[in-house]
């Protein structure tokens, strides 16, 4: 049970504190942030695949 609860409030939090993570993105790497997003959302799909899978 943990492996379907543990995906889903990484990305609860991911969602609830976005414009905190973009602003520190932005003034620590100056990085557009549209380009991690899309890699950390891929990465995330990734790991949860992966859980549901074993």
């Amino acid at each position: 049970m943990i492996k379907f609860i543990l995906p889903a409030v990484i990305i609860f939090l991911i969602v609830l504190f976005w414009e905190k993570i973009s602003e520190k993105i932005k003034k620590r790497f100056n990085i557009q942030v549209n380009y991690i997003a899309l890699t950390l959302f891929l990465l995330v799909l990734g790991i949860i695949m992966a859980l549901l899978y074993f």
